[in-house]
Protein backbone atom coordinates (compact mmCIF):
# COMPACT_ATOMS: atom_id res chain seq x y z
CA UNK A 1 0.00 0.00 0.00
CA UNK A 2 2.73 2.53 0.95
CA UNK A 3 5.46 1.14 -1.21
CA UNK A 4 7.42 2.64 -4.10
CA UNK A 5 9.07 0.94 -7.00
CA UNK A 6 12.79 1.54 -7.43
CA UNK A 7 14.59 -0.08 -10.40
CA UNK A 8 11.76 -2.54 -10.85
CA UNK A 9 11.81 -3.63 -7.19
CA UNK A 10 9.15 -2.81 -4.65
CA UNK A 11 10.65 -1.03 -1.63
CA UNK A 12 8.79 -0.05 1.57
CA UNK A 13 8.21 3.72 1.83
CA UNK A 14 10.16 3.85 5.09
CA UNK A 15 13.34 2.85 3.19
CA UNK A 16 12.99 5.54 0.52
CA UNK A 17 14.71 8.86 1.26
CA UNK A 18 12.62 11.91 0.61
CA UNK A 19 13.90 14.19 -2.14
CA UNK A 20 12.30 17.21 -0.47
CA UNK A 21 14.13 16.55 2.79
CA UNK A 22 17.46 16.40 0.95
CA UNK A 23 16.78 19.72 -0.76
CA UNK A 24 16.05 21.74 2.38
CA UNK A 25 18.65 24.51 2.88
CA UNK A 26 18.65 24.31 6.69
CA UNK A 27 19.51 20.61 6.90
CA UNK A 28 22.14 19.67 9.49
CA UNK A 29 24.75 17.23 8.27
CA UNK A 30 28.43 16.75 9.07
CA UNK A 31 29.45 17.35 5.45
CA UNK A 32 27.35 20.49 5.10
CA UNK A 33 28.97 23.86 5.78
CA UNK A 34 25.54 25.52 5.92
CA UNK A 35 24.45 26.01 9.51
CA UNK A 36 20.87 25.99 10.70
CA UNK A 37 19.24 29.44 10.79
CA UNK A 38 16.32 30.82 12.74
CA UNK A 39 13.80 32.94 10.84
CA UNK A 40 11.75 35.94 11.91
CA UNK A 41 8.99 36.11 9.31
CA UNK A 42 7.73 39.22 7.54
CA UNK A 43 4.58 39.45 9.68
CA UNK A 44 6.50 39.32 12.99
CA UNK A 45 7.37 42.45 14.99
CA UNK A 46 9.75 42.22 17.97
CA UNK A 47 10.36 45.01 20.46
CA UNK A 48 13.24 44.39 22.87
CA UNK A 49 16.52 42.50 22.89
CA UNK A 50 17.25 39.65 20.49
CA UNK A 51 20.09 37.42 21.74
CA UNK A 52 21.05 34.03 20.38
CA UNK A 53 23.62 31.39 19.58
CA UNK A 54 22.55 30.55 16.05
CA UNK A 55 22.34 32.23 12.67
CA UNK A 56 19.31 34.46 12.17
CA UNK A 57 17.37 35.72 9.15
CA UNK A 58 15.05 38.66 9.82
CA UNK A 59 12.31 39.42 7.30
CA UNK A 60 10.12 41.12 9.90
CA UNK A 61 10.56 44.14 12.15
CA UNK A 62 12.84 44.49 15.19
CA UNK A 63 13.23 47.46 17.56
CA UNK A 64 15.80 47.31 20.36
CA UNK A 65 19.12 45.46 20.18
CA UNK A 66 20.36 42.36 18.36
CA UNK A 67 23.36 40.39 19.66
CA UNK A 68 24.48 37.22 17.89
CA UNK A 69 28.14 37.45 18.92
CA UNK A 70 29.64 34.56 16.95
CA UNK A 71 26.92 33.98 14.38
CA UNK A 72 25.60 35.33 11.10
CA UNK A 73 22.75 37.82 10.82
CA UNK A 74 20.85 38.47 7.59
CA UNK A 75 18.35 41.30 7.28
CA UNK A 76 16.07 40.17 4.46
CA UNK A 77 14.65 42.48 1.80
CA UNK A 78 11.42 42.89 3.75
CA UNK A 79 13.28 43.36 7.06
CA UNK A 80 12.94 46.67 8.93
CA UNK A 81 15.35 47.11 11.83
CA UNK A 82 15.51 50.01 14.29
CA UNK A 83 18.23 48.61 16.53
CA UNK A 84 21.93 48.48 17.23
CA UNK A 85 23.26 45.08 16.22
CA UNK A 86 26.31 42.92 16.72
CA UNK A 87 27.20 39.63 15.01
CA UNK A 88 30.14 37.87 13.42
CA UNK A 89 28.91 38.44 9.85
CA UNK A 90 26.05 40.80 8.99
CA UNK A 91 24.33 41.09 5.60
CA UNK A 92 21.77 43.83 5.02
CA UNK A 93 19.30 43.34 2.18
CA UNK A 94 16.53 45.38 3.86
CA UNK A 95 16.43 48.55 5.99
CA UNK A 96 18.49 49.26 9.12
CA UNK A 97 18.43 52.33 11.38
CA UNK A 98 21.11 51.86 14.01
CA UNK A 99 24.75 51.02 14.52
CA UNK A 100 26.18 47.80 13.08
CA UNK A 101 29.13 45.97 14.64
CA UNK A 102 30.49 43.03 12.65
CA UNK A 103 33.36 41.04 14.16
CA UNK A 104 34.36 39.63 10.75
CA UNK A 105 32.51 41.58 8.05
CA UNK A 106 29.44 43.62 7.10
CA UNK A 107 27.81 43.51 3.65
CA UNK A 108 25.20 46.02 2.50
CA UNK A 109 23.64 44.61 -0.67
CA UNK A 110 22.26 46.56 -3.60
CA UNK A 111 18.78 46.46 -2.00
CA UNK A 112 20.11 47.38 1.47
CA UNK A 113 19.54 50.72 3.21
CA UNK A 114 21.53 51.70 6.31
CA UNK A 115 21.35 54.84 8.47
CA UNK A 116 23.97 54.42 11.17
CA UNK A 117 27.60 53.66 11.82
CA UNK A 118 29.36 50.47 10.73
CA UNK A 119 32.32 49.02 12.63
CA UNK A 120 33.98 45.94 11.08
CA UNK A 121 37.37 44.91 9.73
CA UNK A 122 35.80 44.22 6.29
CA UNK A 123 32.90 46.23 4.84
CA UNK A 124 31.27 45.80 1.44
CA UNK A 125 28.79 48.29 -0.02
CA UNK A 126 27.40 46.78 -3.22
CA UNK A 127 26.56 49.01 -6.17
CA UNK A 128 23.11 50.46 -5.49
CA UNK A 129 23.27 50.20 -1.68
CA UNK A 130 22.05 53.22 0.30
CA UNK A 131 24.22 54.27 3.25
CA UNK A 132 24.33 57.30 5.56
CA UNK A 133 26.76 57.21 8.47
CA UNK A 134 30.39 56.42 9.15
CA UNK A 135 32.50 53.33 8.60
CA UNK A 136 35.32 52.26 10.93
CA UNK A 137 37.41 49.43 9.49
CA UNK A 138 40.15 49.66 12.15
CA UNK A 139 38.14 49.36 15.39
CA UNK A 140 41.09 48.90 17.77
CA UNK A 141 43.74 50.86 15.86
CA UNK A 142 42.56 54.39 16.57
CA UNK A 143 42.59 53.99 20.36
CA UNK A 144 46.24 52.92 20.47
CA UNK A 145 47.41 55.78 18.26
CA UNK A 146 45.49 58.49 20.15
CA UNK A 147 46.64 57.40 23.60
CA UNK A 148 50.11 58.79 22.88
CA UNK A 149 48.90 62.21 21.69
CA UNK A 150 49.20 65.29 23.84
CA UNK A 151 46.17 66.47 25.79
CA UNK A 152 44.09 69.33 24.38
CA UNK A 153 45.64 72.69 25.23
CA UNK A 154 49.22 71.40 25.19
CA UNK A 155 51.82 72.91 22.90
CA UNK A 156 51.46 70.17 20.28
CA UNK A 157 47.74 70.65 19.80
CA UNK A 158 47.66 74.47 19.83
CA UNK A 159 47.27 75.99 16.39
CA UNK A 160 48.27 79.49 15.39
CA UNK A 161 46.88 81.61 12.64
CA UNK A 162 49.00 83.04 9.84
CA UNK A 163 48.86 86.53 11.38
CA UNK A 164 50.22 85.20 14.71
CA UNK A 165 53.15 83.56 12.94
CA UNK A 166 53.94 86.67 10.85
CA UNK A 167 53.70 88.89 13.92
CA UNK A 168 56.09 86.61 15.84
CA UNK A 169 58.54 86.56 12.90
CA UNK A 170 58.56 90.35 12.53
CA UNK A 171 59.13 90.87 16.27
CA UNK A 172 62.04 88.40 16.22
CA UNK A 173 63.72 90.26 13.35
CA UNK A 174 63.21 93.59 15.04
CA UNK A 175 60.84 94.90 12.44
Amino acid sequence: MFEKQRNGKTVPASDVSSDSAAATPFQDSPSSSVRRSALIGSSIKITGDVVGDENLVIDGSVEGTINLSSNELVIGQSGHINANMSANIIRVDGEVKGDINGQEKVIVSKTGRVKGNIVAPRVTLEDGAKFKGSIDMDPGGLETSTTHMEKPGSSLTKTKGVNDILEKASSDTGG
